[in-house]
């Protein structure tokens, strides 16, 4: 909902008067350039662009807005506050930077300073209507229906052609029980604009509520009609037709969901329940499984599940998933006696009886608390659980949210990023233009004594074709045969045999170049990713459960425990040694702290990606590995910043993690 306001922004960006005559003329450059490419979509050229205007001139307000702009369409929400925050320190009359630093807090969940932002931007400006509306958004997500409805009718009095507005103030008189205003706001946004499918969908789905399924069921078919992708209606359909006993067309309106939605666990879990009552048994399994791998915790997908797989006489998968059910909710009386009765038909006699006595126990507790209505429903077993649920349920009910929701780590698989070392490139890549921001004398001195144009420090993969690797390698055994003492031509032969995963003799090589050379840091550094890296390797065939690459999901590195572990302590020392005979050189404090985060010690991790960003304050790869630890150490404000500076200085993944983490 309040990702909608921000397409105002863009407008309003356009119209913000260019520098005073005095300004640079690149100055002014910077702000079109920057303004046009946020016109395109291109938000991370233009942040790009805004900093090194905000290089030129730190006091230029107006950027610090455009940037947060930016940096809120692209998701950092955070990074987008804190320029928002610069914007009005510059400017302490900044309407503009008020009002979307409240719609920004608004999203980040952050209502009261949201609200506070709001009035300070209305008592500035009290005769622009936009603050009124992104208010009453705000008041409506945080549950204060009366004040919303008084912010939409604000706005209304200023602009009454906006369909949204009506919509809005739809939603807080539904919330409010008054159904016949909801109904006539509806109305007014469909006549408002009849084109959008929105209008339609929410007052049929008023009308669902009140069983008008005739009269549901046109708005939905008008709402399809204007847009053939609204998921929404599609899914409000198919529960208009279920509730009408025609499960068939229902299913076809999931399976339009699905189609539109490929990972949509409400719309499987529904189809799986329609599936089930018309006996399409082994297709509902499906679709549980389904449920089950995208929404792991949710307690009725195994329950159902396991109903299913009773009733195709799979009895101990029944079992396991009743059990898992149990360890989700322990308070779940269903689960017990259905369990107990499966275990009676296993011979199990001692554990049916156990079940049973303690369903009975939890249904006396239910009883004994029937009014108090925190106590779940879900004690009661009389519930039934093959009801359709609404598409904003979730897959929650409220008394499961404890039970049911992931932790941060969990939304997705966010990757830590990789070990810096020396390899091999073919041409001008975008790694070495990014290892180009840092220079450091002594690396470059090293780079010009090997004299190979190919070799360049990065963490990406090599871009040279393993043939050609492979060929590289023997050229460099066949100089070794009559240059055998040349540690340059045995540190990039070690390099090479890295490359093709030759990781023993790689270690061997650089083990003989540092006998020749002792005191070259940069030899001990590859040495030490290659060691890491032939642990990687290792675990990968060894230990399918427990992966522990340097690009694997870093909650299994940190919270897995196979059977058998792998330590890093040989990589570690060697970096510690390239540290002491170097302690300025930004990417061993980086791989350091890799290390550090993989092998479990956080807060050492922690403390050097902090050493590696003093030595080189643009190291966005180091804040990124810093906010993912900082997210693991439960700081999650502080990596999320670290996320939105690492997305600032170009790494764009950090956008997709901040995407998963701070998604609403």
């Amino acid at each position: 909902m309040q990702k909608k306001l921000i397409k105002i922004i863009l407008t309003i960006a356009l119209l913000i008067s260019a520098l005073c005559a005095s300004s640079q003329y690149d100055k002014d450059y910077f702000y079109r350039m920057g303004r046009k490419l946020m016109t395109n979509n291109d938000y991370q050229e233009a942040i790009r662009v805004l900093n090194v205007l905000l290089r030129f001139d730190n006091n230029a307000y107006e950027g610090y807005f455009l940037r947060g702009i930016a940096k809120y369409n692209m998701d950092d929400l955070l990074g987008a506050d804190a320029d928002f925050t610069l914007a009005i320190e510059k400017n302490p009359v900044f309407t503009n930077a008020y009002t979307y630093r409240a719609i920004t807090r608004s999203r980040l969940g952050n209502y009261d300073d949201a609200l506070k932002d709001f009035h300070e931007a209305i008592d500035l400006r009290p005769d622009l209507p936009n603050p009124y509306y992104s208010r009453g958004v705000t008041r409506l997500l945080n549950k204060q229906y009366s004040e919303a409805i008084e912010d939409f009718d604000m706005f209304i009095r200023h602009e009454k052609k906006v369909a949204d507005v009506y919509i809005n103030r739809g939603m807080s008189y539904l919330y409010l029980k008054d159904t016949v205003q909801a109904y006539e706001d509806f109305s007014t946004a469909i006549r408002t604009n009849r084109e959008d499918p929105n209008g339609y969908n929410r007052r049929g789905m008023l009308l669902m509520q009140q069983k008008r399924f005739e009269e549901a069921e046109a708005d939905l078919d008008t709402a399809i009609s204007h847009d053939s992708t609204f998921v929404l209606s599609f899914f409000n359909r198919a529960l208009v037709y279920s509730d009408t006993k025609r499960p068939m067309q229902a299913l076809s309106d999931f399976d339009r969901v699905i189609k539109l939605d490929s990972t949509n666990s409400l719309t499987y879990f529904n189809r799986a329940i329609v599936r089930s009552q018309i006996g399409d048994y082994n297709r509902a399994l499906e679709d549980y499984d389904r449920v089950a791998m995208y929404s792991p915790n949710n307690v009725l997908v195994y329950y159902n599940r396991a109903g299913l797989y009773s009733q195709t006489g799979e009895v101990e998968k029944a079992i396991a998933d009743y059990s898992h059910a149990i360890e989700l909710y322990p308070d779940f009386a269903n689960a017990y006696l259905n369990r107990s009765y499966l275990r009676s038909l296993m011979g199990d006699m001692k554990g049916a009886r156990q079940d049973r006595q303690t369903a009975e126990r939890k249904i006396a507790e239910y009883k004994s608390r029937l009014s108090d209505s925190t106590y779940s429903i879900y004690a009661d077993t009389t519930q039934k659980f093959d009801k359709l649920l609404s598409f904003d349920a979730k897959l929650k009910s409220n008394n499961f949210e404890a039970a049911a929701s992931n932790t941060a780590t969990e939304k997705a698989d966010i990757k830590l990023l990789s070990l810096y070392k020396f390899t091999m490139m073919n041409g001008e890549s975008a790694a070495s233009a990014r290892t180009a921001i840092y220079y450091a004398q002594r690396m470059e001195d090293f780079k010009q004594k090997i004299s190979n144009d190919r070799l360049t420090i990065s963490n990406r993969e090599s871009n040279i074709s393993p043939d050609s690797l492979v060929m590289l390698d023997k050229e460099l055994a066949t100089r070794l045969r009559t240059e055998e003492g040349d540690w340059t031509l045995l540190f990039q032969r070690g390099v090479t045999q890295s490359l093709i995963k030759q990781y023993t003799s790689a270690v061997n090589t650089l083990t003989q170049a540092i006998s020749l050379n002792p005191s070259n840091p940069f030899l001990y550094i590859n040495r030490s990713t290659t060691r890491a890296e032939m642990i990687d390797f290792i675990s990968s065939i060894d230990n399918s459960y427990q992966r522990i690459s340097i690009d694997s999901d870093p909650a299994n590195r940190l919270q897995n425990r196979g059977t058998r572990t792998y330590n890093y302590d040989d990589a570690i020392e060697d970096i510690n040694k390239a540290i002491k005979l170097y302690p300025d050189f930004a990417y061993s404090y980086y791989n350091r702290a890799n290390l550090h985060a993989i092998s479990g010690h956080l807060p050492e991790a922690y403390e050097d990606y902090t050493r590696a960003i003093e030595l080189n304050p643009s190291f966005g790869e180091a804040y990124f590995n810093r906010g993912l630890v900082q997210i693991y150490m439960k700081d999650t404000r502080k990596g999320y910043l670290d996320l939105s500076k690492a997305g600032e200085l170009g790494i764009m993944s950090a956008y997709e993690a901040l995407k998963n983490y701070t998604k609403d």
